[in-house]
């Protein structure tokens, strides 16, 4: 695979210096415009001032990108119709010279054919409510379950079936960590109510189980470090609660079915707590970004020793 590696992170693997990859579904389809380029800047900025760089994946005239320069960044941002790239879309992509926003599959796989290790993102895909009904799984799961890489995020998206999601997860045979919680945060929110089998409180015992993942060989699994938001900077629970059956109820009305709910039910959200579960989000990016920089910087520092 011919993979397009920006100068910064290029020089970064070559000096062994820690890189981080983002994702940009988040900037293409999670954030409104203007503000999904002012959010994407901030978050490299954030990753640059914890000690690493910043590797953004997308897809550009049918090329896979690791990490943007500012044209690309910004083109990515502007696109008014931007694919929406899981790793299974990747070889039509590039078949088709066609430009998209990679998702955590998508993301994760790209970066781990890079040779990165680190990965931060907001929220997980995973098993959609009413599964029984429809099946209806995220690819990020399947993949998840064979890339050895680890993820940062703020838990599943909590318009999932999030007891489900972890039973999936636990099924595939991939780690989560509880960063700081023995509750699996809830995206939006703190906690999910669901718990943890394992919590970490330090960079340094993700890296060391990262390391331990390596001496034990078997399948390449990716480790999940689950990192909450504040407290102080979660959306209402409450609010949260109630907007979420009216956006459930609304999704069944209108018909709204396959790869288009979940988009569906997260804007119906934003919309509906005046914009309080988007700037949720956000500071769940925030903090994702900051701790993926951190564990990043001590797995390099500590990968040969």
């Amino acid at each position: 695979m011919t993979l397009a590696l920006a100068e910064e992170v290029r020089d970064a693997k070559a000096q062994g210096r820690p890189v981080v990859a983002l994702e940009s579904t988040l900037i293409a389809h999670g954030l409104p415009r203007p503000r999904n380029l002012a959010v994407a800047q901030e978050l490299e900025e954030s990753v640059r001032a914890a000690g690493a760089v910043p590797a953004t994946v997308a897809v550009l005239d049918g090329r896979p990108h690791i990490g943007l320069d500012k044209a690309q960044l910004e083109r990515i941002a502007g696109d008014e119709r931007p694919r929406k790239l899981s790793w299974r879309d990747l070889a039509p992509a590039m078949a088709a010279g066609a430009c998209g926003a990679t998702t955590v599959s998508g993301t994760a796989f790209l970066a781990a054919h890079a040779g990165i290790r680190v990965f931060a993102t907001g929220g997980l895909g995973g098993v959609h409510r009413g599964w029984a009904r429809v099946q209806d799984e995220s690819a990020d799961l399947r993949l998840l379950a064979r890339t050895r890489i680890t993820v940062v995020c703020a838990g599943v998206k909590s318009v999932l079936d999030v007891p489900a999601t972890l039973q999936r997860l636990e099924t595939l045979g991939v780690a989560v960590l509880g960063y700081g919680t023995t509750d699996f945060p809830g995206f939006y929110l703190t906690s999910s109510g669901e718990p943890v089998d394992w919590t970490v409180h330090d960079p340094r015992r993700v890296a060391a189980a990262m390391r331990c993942q390596d001496l034990l060989g078997g399948p390449e699994a990716a480790l999940v470090v689950a990192n909450p938001v504040p407290e102080e900077e979660q959306l209402d629970p409450e609010l949260h609660d109630r907007v979420l059956a009216e956006a459930l109820a609304a999704c069944e009305r209108d018909g709204v079915v396959g790869q288009a709910v979940t988009p569906y039910l997260l804007d119906y959200l934003v919309r509906n707590t005046d914009g309080a579960a988007l700037e949720a989000n956000i500071a769940a990016m925030r903090g994702n970004v900051r701790l993926a920089a951190r564990i990043a910087a001590v797995w390099t520092a500590t990968a040969h020793v």
